[in-house]
């Protein structure tokens, strides 16, 4: 993840860069981020945090984050992301009832009478959530005390406009700039 930040204090803008990478590595959203420009002028107080995502957050099927076969009665499921695994579950139970799923261990199921195409089609995740904590995370980034936020999303940009004040027109269209400049959409 590629982090610019555009402040005039140089001690903070380097603290600050460490401080958003750590977060982000946290809270696992680095990996997803592919590069940020955050803008810092406390002096205003105005705070611009833009990112780029690699790919823009969308639905994802069982077969996206698990290993789906036919098997022998129905179809194996081996769970890839752990963090999908309450909501394989849960759609597999909703479709083909609680007991048709057996779990074999922590990440393997087997799903009786089911064919590898249908379960590997099933939507466990829209992208919102991931758009949530994804915002959440930008969000744990600012500064203390930061009470008024406008947030641009289109494609893969995310950008957040804050200040402690009251959100102004010029510091609106700041943001706007700058999630362009990002390579956001002009008419969020």
């Amino acid at each position: 993840m590629e982090i610019e930040i555009v402040g005039q204090d140089e001690y903070g803008s380097a603290a600050y860069s460490k401080l958003f990478d750590e977060i982000m590595s946290d809270l696992n959203k680095a990996v997803l981020i592919d590069r940020a420009r955050l803008t810092l002028q406390p002096e205003g107080p105005l705070f611009i945090f833009s990112i780029v995502l690699k790919a823009a957050p969308g639905p994802k099927t069982i077969g996206d984050v698990s290993t789906v076969r036919n098997d022998v009665g129905g179809a194996h499921v081996t769970i890839t992301e752990e963090r999908y695994a309450p909501d394989i579950l849960q759609e597999l139970f909703k479709k083909y009832g609680r007991q048709a799923v057996t779990q074999q261990t922590r990440f393997d199921l087997d799903v009786k009478d089911a064919k590898e195409d249908e379960v590997s089609a099933i939507v466990v995740s829209s992208g919102e959530e991931d758009r949530r904590e994804i915002m959440g995370a930008l969000w744990r980034t600012m500064p203390e005390g930061i009470k008024n936020r406008k947030t641009f999303m289109s494609g893969g940009v995310i950008t957040v406009v804050a200040t402690e004040e009251i959100l102004l027109p010029e510091m609106i269209e700041a943001g706007k700039a700058e999630h362009v400049a990002m390579g956001g959409s002009a008419d969020v």
